[in-house]
């Protein structure tokens, strides 16, 4: 429909439903152009660049310079590993508690500065035992557990065995003096000793948080420049939950006791070693001022 106006000028009225289907038109012919747009730049592969045999770079073979090896303070038994263990192991030492081979633990704090967590007896008497031992105690700070555990502040001793509350917060606590240790180890050399782990693994706390403890005692192990001990007595504890940390751990040490006729035989052996070929032999020890190591290959 037209009409004229004054001027002469013809103007056409389109009705409001044309107006709509015409925009409507104009904006799918919009879309239609931007899904174009967008299939040609898919379809826009960027040439690739064709290096010739001369440009190809040639494959680096990484170099294993291999593991830092630390001395453990006990030079027969150094000699015998080719100088000592990876520095930043975790080191399960099992022993039959009839074998005194806490001794070794001793001698161990004579390498570098030591972190001794208590967990069987007071400081003072693994001090005067070093001491017998004609041992310098010098680099040792102890970690009182012990106390932590089995006295009130005032000093009374009081039964938490089996305390599942007390339990858990003893690891808490423990954790809490590792996170220390490691903010103030820097790039220093240390050990780390629990004498002894056993009572950690017989705590009444579910699985989980013993797993996780193990972990945490493993990682503050690499990240820091520490031999870490964890000294294990035999047949204390479910083998299941010993094995899980068995197979965490970076180097074992088993000793055992043997009797004979005449007398008794302690020996260690150390099957794993992660980073070294273990040592296949099998050594025999006593114990007089400190540990004497038999290198004799007869141990019958």
């Amino acid at each position: 429909m037209s009409d004229r106006l004054s001027m002469g000028v013809e103007v056409i009225l389109t009705p409001k439903s044309s107006q709509k289907q015409n925009t409507a038109v104009q904006g799918l012919s919009t879309s239609e152009d931007i899904l174009n747009r967008r299939k040609l730049d898919l379809c826009a592969v960027p040439k690739t660049e064709v290096l010739t045999r001369d440009q190809v770079p040639e494959l680096q073979t990484p170099v294993y310079k291999g593991p830092v090896i630390s001395p453990t303070g006990i030079y027969v038994l150094d000699r015998s590993l080719g100088g000592g263990l990876p520095l930043s192991s975790m080191i399960y030492f099992s022993a039959d508690p009839r074998s005194m081979a806490e001794v070794f633990l001793y001698e161990f704090t004579q390498s570098r500065k030591t972190y001794y967590f208590t967990t069987g007896r007071r400081p003072k008497y693994i001090m005067r035992d070093i001491i017998n031992q004609n041992l310098d105690p010098s680099h040792i700070t102890f970690v009182d557990i012990y106390s932590e555990y089995y006295f009130t502040p005032t000093g009374n001793m009081i039964d938490n065995v089996g305390n599942e509350y007390v339990d858990s917060k003893i690891i808490e606590f423990t954790e809490y003096n590792l996170q220390n240790i490691q903010g103030d180890a820097g790039d220093e050399h240390i050990n780390i000793i629990f004498d002894n782990f056993s009572f950690f693994m017989n705590l009444n706390v579910n699985a989980g948080l013993l797993k996780r403890f193990t972990n945490i005692i493993y990682e503050i192990s690499k990240e820091t420049n520490s031999m870490v001990y964890l000294y294990s007595l035999k047949g204390c504890y479910d083998e299941s939950l010993e094995n899980e940390v068995l197979n965490a751990s970076d180097v074992i040490f088993d000793v055992s006791v043997d009797h004979s006729r005449d007398h008794v035989i302690s020996k260690l052996a150390i099957p794993k070693i992660r980073g070294m070929v273990p040592n296949s032999d099998v050594l025999k020890f006593k114990v007089s001022e400190g540990v004497q190591i038999d290198t004799s290959r007869d141990i019958a």
